[in-house]
């Protein structure tokens, strides 16, 4: 197999995993992702990202304190360290509901059944039942492009973690209780809070296992210019 077809097979494979088995990854698995995703490209090589790997009891006391942030602050704009996007349109809104509904649809949750859709979005805050979350921060100083190369880095780790069997959910919405999270781990004001990633071993009985999102063909997203 050569190196493309073995990227391309990662990338085609990896999906976001929401339903996992208990147990923990052994540490030097963990390590071998983390010395994998060190390698990843950065602006002036600064290579902003700051990881904690979140387990055991330190993951529920920050599952804890997320899910309480999440119901405190309901319906007030996310205290998120950059910006959400201020509106989805057009095919990035259809895109969206696409996969929103096919994970409704996967769980089990109708149409207009709002408990359901609320139990659900909780869940982020669950980690998906995860026996570890990665979050990523990134240093203040460095504004958007150290957000994007921690982007750059996320998408590293998932690959990482495909290539050893195990399964991630790179997950903005740890973005939306900053404050729990910054209260948890402690974290010093020049850290800005960019993401985090539930992984372990995927659970194949998962009911979202049955779905995987759909990509846009290249003709949709590619202006060739000669």
């Amino acid at each position: 197999m050569t190196q493309y077809e073995t990227l391309d097979r990662l990338l085609t494979a990896r999906r976001s995993c929401r339903g996992y088995l208990p147990d923990e990854v052994p540490r030097e698995t963990i390590e071998q992702v983390l010395a994998a995703a060190q390698h990843t490209a950065s602006w002036c090589n600064t290579q902003p990202w700051n990881v904690h790997v979140v387990s055991g009891e330190a993951k529920e006391a920050l599952s804890k304190a997320a899910v309480d942030n999440v119901i405190a602050t309901f319906g007030q704009p996310a205290p998120s360290d950059f910006p959400f996007p201020a509106a989805y349109t057009g095919v990035y809104d259809e895109r969206r509901k696409e996969v929103g509904w096919q994970l409704y649809e996967a769980v089990g949750v109708q149409r207009g059944d709002r408990d359901g859709s609320a139990t659900q979005m909780l869940r982020n805050f669950e980690f998906f039942g995860a026996p570890h979350v990665a979050i990523i921060t990134t240093d203040a100083d460095l504004g958007v492009y150290g957000a994007i190369d921690c982007g750059l880095y996320v998408n590293s780790f998932m690959l990482a973690a495909q290539s050893l069997g195990l399964g991630t959910c790179a997950q903005a919405a740890i973005a939306q209780v900053t404050p729990a999270v910054r209260t948890v781990l402690d974290l010093p004001d020049d850290r800005r809070v960019v993401c985090g990633i539930s992984f372990g071993r995927p659970d194949p009985d998962h009911p979202t296992a049955r779905f995987t999102s759909t990509r846009a063909p290249l003709d949709d997203v590619v202006t060739w210019v000669d």
